[in-house]
């Protein structure tokens, strides 16, 4: 039984099913859900995570995923643009771009070192004179994240998982110490000898023991239409990251939409998933502010949608995908922190492999723990991001 039928929750019923499990999806849909973080027109896919060399790896093996995606899915969901990573300031060691880029020539990627006449040339909707350093990686780009969940929706079908939307759960089922399933909003049971909780932002409101641990945050993200698109196309303007260690702003090209997507990704509102959602005040302002100091062309641009998009937050920005030792028979994968989406392709087999207890070099650091008592391999590690 899963709870939830974002990123996390199809991703490991397809891998369950082609274990051999039975597989049931509980989520109040519809499916892709339009309130879940995966639910958008775009996420990044990138394998740029400063100095840590565990996500570097898992974004490799997720890349090669959705590459391998590609060529079966009957239409390319995921697009090579490559990622941009910019500063206002020369890079120095210790930040998180001069050590992924360091990281990443290391391991053979074609990293190449950008300065503001290469910028200018070859990126010309950037301000390049405000930005004097940076590098560009080929290896990366962006999924279309609402359509390649449909898609996956449809896989999951296809290989026999059930899913039932428009069912909420309501509580865990539990018998003689151990959970036996879950109860439904409305007094239904299902019965299932595991159930994992993969409810995304919704995780901490389901489960609130876990209050020490997730929590749901809200990030803004706003759609502007360029006047002129031609410098907004992802050879042009692939996924970007301006500052990013300073300033929390990045974004996308232009989508099939026609816009163009920034997002700032800070300390963020924290709020209960159901609530209303508002982009904070003087947001707009501040985003068009930066706009005109880096995109100059967007700075008037139309703004067309704008959303609240729900993080589920950890204490360490690090996933939790583990067994509950308070709850035998349930899991828990969440706390995709605002960056779990691109590890779509490895996700499934992750959680089924922490599930059925097989060995998984990636899986330390996404065990059990609270705040004050990491393991020494996880407290080793950082978010990365800013």
């Amino acid at each position: 039984m899963i709870v939830g039928g974002g990123v996390f929750g199809i991703s490991a019923a397809i891998e369950f099913r082609a274990r051999g499990w039975v597989v049931t999806v509980c989520d109040p849909g519809p499916l892709p859900h339009p309130d879940a973080s995966s639910t958008d027109i775009s996420k990044a896919v990138r394998m740029d995570y400063g100095a840590d060399v565990l996500y570097t790896e898992m974004a490799e093996a997720s890349i090669e995923g959705w590459c391998r995606w590609n060529v079966e899915w009957e239409e390319p969901l995921y697009h090579a643009d490559g990622f941009l990573m910019m500063t206002r300031t020369s890079m120095s060691p210790g930040s998180f771009e001069y050590d992924g880029f360091g990281l990443l020539r290391a391991r053979g990627h074609p990293v190449e070192r950008i300065d503001p006449a290469a910028l200018a040339s070859r990126f010309p909707a950037w301000r390049a004179d405000d930005y004097v350093d940076g590098y560009f990686n080929t290896n990366g780009g962006w999924a279309e994240s609402g359509r390649a969940i449909e898609r996956l929706v449809r896989e999951a079908t296809r290989r026999g998982v059930l899913l039932r939307e428009g069912s909420r759960f309501a509580s865990l089922l539990e018998r003689n110490g151990r959970v036996r399933g879950i109860e439904l909003v409305g007094g239904e049971t299902v019965e299932a000898d595991r159930v994992l909780m993969a409810a995304g932002a919704w995780t901490p409101a389901l489960l609130p023991w876990l209050a020490d641990r997730l929590w749901t945050v809200g990030q803004p993200v706003l759609y502007f239409r360029p006047h002129d698109p031609e410098n907004f196309r992802g050879d042009r303007f692939p996924v970007w990251g301006a500052d990013i260690s300073n300033s929390g702003w990045y974004g996308f090209p232009l989508s099939r939409e026609g816009v163009v997507k920034v997002g700032h990704h800070g300390s963020g509102t924290r709020m209960h998933p159901d609530a209303e959602r508002r982009i904070p005040d003087g947001h707009e302002e501040r985003c068009r502010e930066f706009l005109c100091g880096t995109f100059p062309a967007l700075a008037d641009a139309q703004l067309v949608e704008s959303r609240v998009c729900l993080y589920c937050d950890s204490f360490d920005g690090n996933f939790l995908i583990d067994g509950d030792p308070d709850h035998p028979g349930l899991i828990v994968a969440s706390g995709g922190s605002g960056h779990g989406f691109k590890f779509a392709p490895i996700l499934g087999g992750l959680i089924a492999d922490v599930v059925e207890d097989v060995e998984n070099s990636w899986a330390p650091r996404f065990a059990w723990r609270s705040l004050g008592l990491r393991t020494a391999e996880q407290a080793r590690y950082l978010p990365d991001e800013p």
